[in-house]
């Protein structure tokens, strides 16, 4: 497959547009963040790269908290027009009709919406260039109770996930495989009784 070399740029596809709520002193945010991920299982920790000069960067350093809240294809609208659209001058719960629950560990609001939310506990912030990295254990997952599965797993291809890749909104599509699928066993097929 013949490339052609491009200088070093955030390309990494696809990522999840989440939707960051925040809170501080009475003051609520939601606000869009590609860029995060989890750094750790044990303990479990994610972060999410933002701007100083966004609306939320104060917010969050100020009050050591956020909540991550998956999106999903009926989120997907709302989730752009929070990326685009500042805090400091619009009220985007109110603008985009996301309605707010109290998270159960941290003290910040959580979408209704959202059928999963990662609640999140600041440990360190990490000056990087354009973004500052706010590094969080992860101290509560919320899940909606439709995406568990009669065997008790978490059934995330119920949810309607979204993905984002280079300026553009994706939905996820079917399953092709699970982990560890390319070493497993392939189950032998019972035989016929014999005659």
């Amino acid at each position: 497959m013949a490339k052609v070399k491009w200088k070093g740029g955030a390309l990494l596809s696809p990522v999840p547009p989440t939707m960051v709520t925040c809170a501080h002193e009475g003051q609520e945010n939601v606000f869009t963040v590609a860029w995060t991920g989890i750094t750790n299982t044990i303990p479990p920790k994610t972060y999410i790269s933002v701007r100083p000069s966004r609306h939320s960067y104060e917010i969050i350093k100020k009050s050591g908290v956020f909540a991550i809240n998956l999106t999903t294809t009926s989120l997907v609208r709302a989730a752009d027009f929070c990326g685009v659209h500042t805090g400091a001058k619009i009220d985007k719960f109110e603008r985009c009709h996301l309605e707010r629950e109290r998270a159960t560990e941290i003290d910040c609001p959580v979408l209704a919406d959202s059928p999963l939310v990662l609640e999140c506990r600041v440990t360190d912030v990490l000056p990087l260039g354009s973004h500052d990295m706010f590094l969080a254990d992860i101290v509560a997952i919320d899940v909606d109770e439709a995406l568990i599965g009669s065997d008790g797993k978490l059934r995330l291809d119920r949810a309607g996930l979204v993905a984002y890749a280079h300026g553009d909104y994706f939905e996820l599509g079917k399953r092709i495989g699970g982990f560890g699928f390319s070493v497993a066993k392939k189950k032998k097929k019972p035989q016929g009784k014999k005659k």
